[in-house]
């Protein structure tokens, strides 16, 4: 019989010695391996305590941004909603009323800005597609919970505040998209 490839071997049923028996050489090398790693530096931060420093263009949590007069940047156009790969935010619209002007930018306004995080995969895409520069995704670590509910992020728990001491900065991400330094 001839055979198909010339990289193949022949299998023999081999008798294992004492020692293989008792499985000491396996011990000892796990053993070794143990030791080698026991001396290593640490890799684990230990978070809150310890905070990891990120890179420029790390997308963390996300951020609806408001204008210079406080006024919101959403017009609730939907292209974010259609950018998303996962299909992650829902948005509802409607018309601006009269005495409003002050809280929204345009005649058209965001009544609704879910965003799921549960199926959201941090792409960036949402921002890339945003005409108004209204969405923006942080250097801040997305929280963590043990409740489904809790990973439904809302408007009221995206948009920042209109204060200056509760303004989010996002000018290294937004100098780090637009120059291309991805």
């Amino acid at each position: 019989m001839e055979l198909l490839t010339n990289r193949s071997k022949l299998v023999t049923n081999k008798q294992m010695t004492f020692a293989e028996k008792l499985y000491i050489p396996a011990i000892l090398g796990g053993l070794r391996i143990t030791i080698r790693h026991f001396f290593k530096k640490k890799v684990t931060v230990c978070y809150p305590e310890e905070k990891r420093e990120h890179s420029k263009i790390f997308r963390g949590r996300h951020v609806l941004k408001r204008d210079d007069l406080g006024r919101e940047n959403c017009t609730a156009c939907g292209l974010c909603a259609i950018a998303c790969p996962a299909e992650a935010i829902t948005i509802v619209a409607e018309e601006r009323k009269k005495g409003e002007e002050h809280l929204y930018r345009e005649e058209k306004y965001a009544a609704e800005y879910n965003i799921n995080m549960l199926r959201c995969i941090f792409c960036g895409l949402c921002e890339e597609a945003c005409p108004k520069d209204a969405i923006y995704l942080t250097d801040r670590i997305s929280l963590s919970n043990y409740e489904r509910n809790q990973f439904l992020y809302t408007k009221e728990m995206l948009v920042e505040g209109s204060e200056g001491n509760e303004r989010i900065n996002i000018d290294a991400r937004r100098t780090g998209i637009r120059d291309g330094a991805m």
